[in-house]
């Protein structure tokens, strides 16, 4: 793998965490208990995104 395209992974797993973190926190917030569980499918949604990610290295 050539150094751009680890740049890119490392990028991609630095927004994808983020991402999490921020659904996680405002799922949290919410008083709504649809929205919150589709902010919640989100985070879950982003964490898989995470983990392909970090498999590719």
């Amino acid at each position: 793998m050539s150094t751009k395209e680890l740049l890119y992974i490392e990028d991609a797993l630095g927004h994808a965490q983020y991402f999490v973190a921020q659904c996680r926190e405002t799922a949290s917030k919410l008083q709504d208990s649809e929205l919150k569980a589709y902010v919640e499918q989100l985070a879950a949604k982003n964490q898989q995104l995470y983990t392909s990610f970090y498999g590719l290295l």
